[in-house]
């Protein structure tokens, strides 16, 4: 093979997480950079390219690549763009998959970074052999995954599976980046337990280790580490937390009676605190035919491995970018050649 390497690139809403892999799946080398640097995403991708032209020096693949895949918030696979990015700094739409493929010369294609997450756990991780599953990524936002008799879902516009945006609650329900209220991932995203602990140490009296930290200042970790160390609050954020995703979770079972619910992310990390209220009050809302069959499992892919294994595998299959601008497009809007 002439290019035997791809790039997996997964920009998330705090870190942007890249890697060179080859066609067996293993990640040669990888790194980062902080999603949030730049405001400007002509300054975002000049400084993404810098980086990756360093790792591909080191590594000996400068001209090596085959093709790029990415991952990105609400990014539309057959568009290549990203038009509404909830929780990137940057004014959408994005034409994201041409201004990659025009700075590095390399064609390259973009989905949605949890569906690139569900591609690399059903290729490399705890979804092998399943047919049937849903990922759920817990990270600065809550996104998902949805795959059906081993197809991913794209839906009929590309935007299928904005399970972090499904409302939970109807009445005084959070204020959600997407503009709406009430949405799943402002309780359950690593924001959405810092936004849990601000309110419970606001109207309850009692003593916590999280008291000792400002409260604007106060993150799911700290909140994590302050429930392992026998934090009565830190444990109840944990539990009411929890309890949401599980109602969630039997919510979604009903649409696509999946074999697994897989976790991936940050907050996944919290293991038991998280699971068993998440285990519990799924199978307690469960509908009577599903009670028993799903389960809650965590990814098997360490940081982040699944997205970028997962958009790297859309880089094996990236076709250089064609712009098109008939009279009802957008002027900017792309689409795979």
């Amino acid at each position: 093979m002439s290019k035997p390497y791809v790039l997996g690139i997964d920009i998330g809403g705090t870190n942007t997480v890249f890697g060179i892999v080859d066609a067996r799946g293993a990640v040669i080398a990888s790194s980062s950079i902080k999603t949030r640097k730049h405001n400007n995403i002509t300054d975002y991708i000049d400084e993404l390219h810098t980086e990756i032209i360093r790792m591909l020096e080191q590594n000996d693949a400068v001209d090596k690549i085959h093709g790029i895949g990415i991952g990105a918030p609400n990014a539309n696979y057959f568009t290549g763009i990203i038009e509404d990015g909830v929780n990137l700094p940057w004014p959408t739409p994005i034409p994201l998959a041409q201004l990659v493929s025009d700075k590095f010369g390399i064609p390259c294609a973009i989905t949605n970074d949890a569906n690139a997450a569900a591609i690399g756990e059903m290729t490399y991780g705890a979804a092998r052999g399943l047919k049937d599953f849903i990922m759920i990524t817990l990270g600065t936002g809550v996104g998902s995954g949805i795959v059906i008799n081993g197809q991913m879902v794209y839906g009929h516009d590309g935007f299928a599976g904005e399970l972090g945006h499904v409302i939970v609650k109807r009445n005084n329900g959070r204020l959600c980046g997407c503009g709406r209220a009430g949405c799943l991932e402002t309780y359950c995203s690593a924001t959405g337990v810092a936004r849990t602990a601000r309110e419970f140490l606001e109207i309850r009296p009692e003593d916590s280790l999280l008291r000792n930290i400002p409260i604007e200042e106060i993150t799911s970790k700290d909140v994590y580490e302050a429930a392992i160390s026998g934090d009565k609050l830190a444990q109840e954020i944990f539990e009411y937390t929890g309890t949401i995703l599980g109602e969630a979770f039997a919510d979604f079972t009903v649409f696509s009676s999946p074999e697994a619910i897989i976790l991936f992310g940050g907050l996944a990390k919290s293991g038991e605190l998280l699971l068993k209220p998440i285990r519990t009050a799924m199978e307690k809302n469960m509908l009577g035919v599903f009670k028993g069959k799903v389960k809650v499992l965590l990814s098997e892919l360490k940081e982040a491995d699944a997205a970028v294994l997962g958009a790297s595998a859309l880089g094996w299959e990236a076709k250089p970018m064609v712009t098109i601008v008939p009279p009802a497009v957008t002027p900017g809007n792309t689409i795979q050649a």
